[in-house]
């Protein structure tokens, strides 16, 4: 249950003990800025820190008053009041251009629920609106701790769901945010996906091939593709097929391999909401075939309670996504959220049972290859102690590529290695 900012400023002027956390989001200039502010009363006094920076304050009838100090000895002053559910306030500073120049800017504030007492919980979720876009400002729809599970859905990326009603604008529209307490900037969410499964009986592609995938030969004859394929879906069977087809595809059929095109936290700092078509660093369109039930997905958190969206389901994708859209479908979805904490990643990074996957993301094959290799090198090296010279010899050896993505607006590659002839990692999933 969320106490108010009321009953929290009731608690500190009675003197109850209680340990807060609130997310604050900050007006600089008419941009949003979010930080984790925590505060601990004894007495009248406060102690926490903002964004990690150590500081103290006090109690002043209805309101707060709190200093924080960074590492070089700059104070913030935090200055807030009650209004209904949030602090409202300012935070005081130097000029981000001229930091002998102090100026103030003003906030507002929701306080993280307390951790519910006993183990971890399995929420039903039922989405009542969708995003089309990986945004930090989007008021999230559940709050998690981890090791909280989610049985929730998603609709296709047309915005169709399990009864083939529209329910939000086409692009891949995605279920969430979900806040995870405790995830901070440089800290690394951890999502398993436990089950995804089709919940209705078809799904929608085209018959194109998408350009970074033909040649010029084929110029004039693809001029005639693009046209709309529905496919059947064999949920007893578990095989799809495309509905109507005859000739050489009349028999044809495909065992499904259901996954999640988009999984994402909110990008960090500076970044304005990014459509639901865009990949980076924080995840996002990916269309990995890899993200699949029983993987695990790691992502980088850029923003406080990292904010995880997921969406845009496929009943089957081949590598490359070379048909523009894969099997595109509604899904139900059940995952599991963990942290890692203070251990940053710079990429994606997916792990089954026997592989760990690394996903490179950029506007060519060339640069999301490197971005690939890279990410699987930094793996070898933090979590399993080698060397670069060793990781050389691992990758030359045995790493496998994979074109997941040639349809969005960047590209992606995969790097796999398989788990068997690696040493036992040494990373730990903590919870808070």
């Amino acid at each position: 249950m969320r106490m108010s900012a009321a009953a929290i400023l009731l608690c500190l002027a009675t003197g109850a003990s209680a340990r807060e956390t609130w997310i604050v989001r900050t007006d600089l200039w008419g941009n949003p800025a979010f930080s984790t502010l925590t505060l601990e009363r004894d007495g009248q006094r406060l102690d926490g820190d903002l964004d990690g920076d150590r500081g103290s304050g006090e109690v002043r009838g209805k309101s707060i008053v709190f200093d924080a100090i960074d590492r070089s000895g700059v104070v913030s002053h935090l200055v807030a009041t009650s209004t209904g559910q949030r602090l409202r306030g300012t935070i005081e500073g130097p000029d981000t251009n001229t930091p002998n120049v102090r100026v103030s800017h003003a906030f507002t504030a929701w306080r993280v629920p307390d951790r519910p007492a006993g183990p971890a919980r399995t929420i039903d979720f039922v989405p009542s609106d969708y995003s089309n876009t990986f945004a930090a400002d989007r008021a999230p729809v559940l709050t998690l701790w981890p090791r909280d599970s989610v049985r929730t859905t998603t609709i296709d990326s047309g915005g169709v769901d399990a009864k083939g009603v529209t329910r939000a604008l086409f692009g891949n529209p995605q279920t969430g945010p979900f806040f995870i307490a405790g995830a901070v900037p440089g800290d690394t969410l951890v999502v398993r996906l436990v089950r995804l499964r089709l919940n209705r009986d078809y799904a929608d592609s085209l018959d194109t091939i998408v350009g970074r995938a033909l040649g010029a030969s084929f110029a004039t004859q693809a001029a005639e593709l693009g046209k709309p394929v529905r496919w059947k879906l064999d949920r007893t069977t578990g095989r799809a097929s495309p509905d109507g087809a005859t000739g050489a595809l009349a028999a044809y059929s495909v065992p499904v391999r259901p996954m999640l095109g988009g999984l994402a936290v909110a990008p960090g700092f500076g970044s304005p909401p990014l459509s639901t078509g865009d990949t980076g660093r924080f995840g996002g369109n990916m269309d990995f075939n890899e993200m699949v039930e029983g993987n695990i997905v790691y992502l980088p958190v850029q923003q406080p309670g990292a904010l995880l969206y997921l969406g845009d389901a496929h009943a089957l994708q081949g590598d490359g996504e070379t048909s523009q859209y894969a099997l595109e479908t509604s899904m139900d979805v059940t995952f599991t959220v963990d942290l890692i904490k203070a251990n940053a990643i710079p990429t994606p990074r997916v792990e089954s049972p026997t592989q760990i996957m690394v996903l490179g993301q950029a506007g060519s094959l060339d640069e999301a290859l490197k971005g690939a290799s890279v990410g699987l090198i930094q793996w070898l090296q933090k979590d399993y102690d080698m060397t670069l010279s060793q990781s050389a010899q691992v990758l030359g050896s045995a790493v496998r590529y994979g074109v997941p993505n040639l349809a969005g607006r960047s590209v992606g590659v995969s790097a796999k290695l398989d788990k068997a002839l690696l040493p036992a990692p040494h990373h730990v999933v903590s919870v808070e």
